[in-house]
Parts: C-alpha cells; sequence; structure tokens
C-alpha cells in the first residue's frame, strides 16, 4: 500500500513536458538504496522500523495516532525534477501480520478500501511473493479531469513469522485527460502536463505488542516546481503529500478491522 499512501497531486498551470532520462537514472540509483536500506535492516533483532528510532514517535503510535514525517535524504541533485520521500506508521491492535497482509495484497478491493483517490484496481497475476496489479487514481479535490493510470509489481519478502517488508514500484504510468468523458484518452508514458514520473513504497509489517505495527515509506518523481512558484507550492505539495499518507494508513487500518469482524463472523457460522 500502501500503494495509495503515495502523493496524487496535479498543476493544471503546467506545460506538457517529457521525462528527462538523467532524472530516471538519478530516481533509480535512489530507489536502490532505499532497498539495500530496508533489506539490511530487516535482519537487524531490532531498529527494524522507522518508528522505533524514537520512543516518543513509537509510543504516539502505539497508542493509536498516525504519524508521518518526510524523510528524504539527497545524496545527488536530480535534473527537471523532484524525489519525494515520506515515511508514516500506524498500529493496527488485536491483528495479526496475516491478516495485514492478505488486505495490503487484495488489489482488487483497492478502489473500495482507497476511495475516492483509487477509482479502479484489478489483480493482475500474484504469487507467493510477486504481484502485479493495475490501478487508475484521481485527486478529486483538485477538480481536474486528469487521471494516472499505473501499472505497478511488488515484491514481498518473509523475514520470519513476525516481521516483513514489501517493495511496490510503477512499472508504467499513463496520464489520462478528461478522465469519465467521451473524448478521454491515454497519453504515451512519461509524456503529459500531469504532475507525477514514478510511484514507489516500501512496506514493513511487524507483529508485537499486541498488534501489527505497519509502516509505509511512498516515495514518488515528480516534475519539477518552477523557480516562480515554488515559494507559493512547495508547502501545498508537502502538505497534500503528508495528509494523503496520513489518510491511506488510516483507511488500510479500517479494512484490516472490517476484514477482521468479516471474519469472525464466518468463524461464528461455521464453528
Amino acid at each position: 500500500m500502501s500503494r495509495a499512501a503515495l502523493v496524487v497531486v496535479f498543476c493544471s498551470s503546467l506545460e506538457a513536458a517529457t521525462l528527462n532520462p538523467a532524472s530516471i537514472q538519478v530516481w533509480n540509483r535512489y530507489l536502490a538504496t532505499a532497498e539495500a536500506t530496508v533489506a539490511k535492516e530487516a535482519q537487524k533483532p531490532t531498529g527494524f522500523l522507522w518508528l522505533d528510532q524514537s520512543s516518543e514517535r513509537r509510543r504516539r503510535v502505539h497508542n493509536g495516532e498516525i504519524v508521518a514525517d518526510e524523510t528524504y535524504s539527497p545524496n545527488e541533485k536530480i535534473p527537471d525534477a523532484l524525489i519525494h520521500d515520506w515515511t508514516g506508521a500506524a498500529f493496527i491492535p488485536d491483528a495479526r501480520i496475516e491478516d495485514v497482509i492478505a488486505v495490503v495484497r487484495n488489489y482488487n478491493h483497492y478502489k473500495n478500501y482507497y476511495s475516492p483517490t483509487v477509482i479502479r484496481s484489478n489483480t493482475l497475476e500474484q504469487n507467493a511473493s510477486l504481484d502485479h496489479w493495475t490501478v487508475t487514481m484521481m485527486n478529486q479535490t483538485l477538480l481536474l479531469r486528469i487521471a494516472v493510470e499505473a501499472d505497478c509489481q511488488a515484491t514481498f519478502t518473509q523475514v520470519s513469522d513476525k516481521r516483513w517488508y514489501a517493495i511496490s514500484t510503477s512499472t508504467q504510468i499513463h496520464q489520462i485527460d478528461n478522465y469519465g468523458r467521451a473524448d478521454q484518452h491515454r497519453l504515451p508514458v512519461d509524456q503529459g502536463d500531469g504532475y507525477i514520473w514514478r510511484l514507489a513504497s516500501i512496506t514493513r509489517f511487524e507483529e508485537r505488542d499486541g498488534g501489527v505495527y505497519l509502516e509505509v515509506e511512498a516515495l514518488g518523481l515528480t516534475r519539477d516546481i518552477p523557480f516562480g512558484l515554488r515559494f507559493i507550492l512547495d508547502p501545498v505539495v508537502r502538505r497534500i503529500s503528508r495528509n494523503s499518507l496520513l489518510e491511506s494508513l488510516k483507511q488500510t487500518g479500517k479494512a484490516v478491522d472490517e476484514f477482521l469482524a468479516t471474519t469472525e463472523q464466518i468463524a461464528a457460522t461455521n464453528p
């Protein structure tokens, strides 16, 4: 998820553009570093979770608060684009790790879990550790008729009975102009006047303390904000990014609660 926690922002004032290949190279290196980090930290006996870096943050999350903060650590300049990297954490009491993963991997229901941002979602292929799905998203609050259709894949790694992590990346993103109208049309990959070029997420699951800690690191590659608009738009983009991640984690927790309630009802009627 977790995959719907990612930034869905559009700037109507931007002209059409094509993604710079040099930006893709920087993005790929940044994502590779993030993936290597989670694989390394997963093997540590402690410190796997971002929330464990702060006892105050861990206390707040365990007490039911959902927290999120920007975790971007630039190591090189990226041309004509921006990298966004936010991490959020939530605690789902009375859940088992397999319950949370079952919900996160139920892509056919993403349009139900994450409405109104997700307007269509379908599983294309799934096995024990690799998923492939498609999702169509639109930010209803900006009153734009631009949507994005993303093909995504995710790999799930089981570290132990109580610890998993998943790495999700977009393989293709198409802008859909005039979505929902008779003249809607899909643009080629990496073209358009929308905002998003690439999406990725790293999701960490750990069962302890009577429930499951769920963390999502949401990463995005977007077109740059023009210098003249940066002072105005940058705080708006940051606020929307944070709020989107918080809402997505809240929606995931609600989906898990509903899954557990349904499972209990089925068990009660089939003793």
